[in-house]
């Protein structure tokens, strides 16, 4: 694939559009700029499988934005590589006791990797994406950067992709506010402008998240216990299977009326794989949620890699802010992560994704929180 960003008239793109207003106003946006713009719809998910899976109509939502754009539209089914490359690790993440970020690991392997390397088959000069988030391509190395509507902002997820397919990439959106989005394909007679956003996760939609989980893996049943109180070290129920729990969780806990317990909510605190024991509190400030360090896996930096400690602000799940840290290469190639003030809930399995202001660094996978080099390492990556 050339890298060229010449004069549009001159430059062909090959948009991934997903039936959905956002990849739709990105193709739009591009044909108004004058690219030579085509579409590829991607199949990441078999419709066997999924069994409630809308990627048939999402295909038909996509061609007939493409019809209204004169653009051509191309398929791909990914869904072999989705599986061995995303939905395996998910699995295996799961059943190690962590909390996998799937659309992290869907936009490099997936969506940057498979559909850039068909995007190079079908002639592209230049990927586009429907992704909040902006890319300065001035300098010898792009920079990825927040999108600049701090509501839609996905520069998190996006922080795990290469930097060379980064360079052959543009992000339409980033520049503007979703509501935006929607008055431009209304203005243009898309078909999709009052379609609703899609949530959760992509191969899961608006399942029971516990329930998806129980078709492919086994929980193991044990004690839950509560850490601090008049109630501490006391077994106050019995949960399926450590699996379906994450930490800072509070919904979906089933704790109401425990005897001795103050009425309020729930909080995981800790998951014990060795004797499969949950720990519970209802402190919200419990010591476990308020952790300053961690320990994460092999960063990818988009970036010059560091040499010794860096000062930049991190974030550890999608919705938090990001805080101001130090984070310190370790001998075994992962790095330290010393937060000024606690995050919530750091989550083994997420990631901590670090930024310069806007200027998105880089990313690695949370291995453990509170400092603890000796703990698992995460899962292999797979590749198909």
């Amino acid at each position: 694939m050339k890298t060229s960003h010449g004069h549009p008239a001159d430059t062909r793109v090959i948009v991934g559009v997903s039936g959905g207003v956002d990849s739709s106003v990105t193709a739009l946006k591009l044909v108004e700029a004058g690219y030579q713009v085509e579409a590829l719809f991607m199949f990441n998910w078999s419709e066997d499988e999924a069994g409630r899976c809308q990627a048939a109509d999402d295909f038909d939502d996509a061609a007939a934005v493409c019809d209204a754009l004169d653009i051509p539209l191309h398929r791909a089914d990914f869904s072999r590589e989705y599986k061995a490359r995303v939905f395996r690790y998910f699995l295996d993440s799961y059943a190690a006791g962590r909390t996998p970020n799937p659309d992290v690991l869907c936009n490099r392997e997936i969506k940057f990797d498979a559909f850039m390397h068909h995007a190079d088959r079908l002639g592209a000069d230049l990927i586009a994406t429907g992704h909040y988030a902006r890319i300065d391509h001035t300098g010898e190395r792009p920079r990825l950067l927040r999108g600049l509507d701090p509501n839609k902002d996905q520069s998190y997820f996006l922080s795990a992709v290469p930097i060379e397919a980064l360079a052959r990439t543009l992000f339409p959106l980033g520049e503007i506010d979703k509501t935006d989005v929607r008055a431009l394909a209304r203005r243009a007679g898309l078909p999709v402008h009052d379609k609703p956003d899609s949530t959760g996760v992509c191969f899961i939609g608006e399942r029971d998240f516990e329930g998806f989980l129980r078709e492919y893996l086994s929980g193991r049943a044990g004690p839950v216990r509560v850490s601090g109180g008049p109630l501490d070290g006391r077994v106050i129920a019995e949960h399926s299977g450590l699996i379906y729990y994450t930490i800072g969780q509070r919904r979906g806990l089933g704790l109401g009326g425990v005897a001795g317990a103050a009425e309020g909510p729930w909080y995981v605190v800790a998951k014990d794989l060795g004797n499969d024991t949950l720990w519970v509190s209802q402190d919200a400030a419990h010591p476990a949620l308020e952790q300053k360090e961690l320990v994460a896996a092999a960063p990818h930096w988009l970036i010059e890699p560091p040499d010794g400690p860096l000062r930049c602000a991190a974030q550890v799940r999608y919705r938090q802010a990001a805080i101001d840290c130090e984070a310190t290469p370790l001998p075994d190639g992962g790095i330290h992560v010393r937060f000024d003030r606690p995050p919530r809930a750091i989550a083994p399995g997420q990631y901590v994704v670090f930024y310069d202001g806007a200027h998105c660094l880089g990313s690695a996978e949370i291995q453990a929180a509170g400092g603890d080099a000796k703990a698992a390492a995460p899962p292999q990556r797979v590749t198909a």
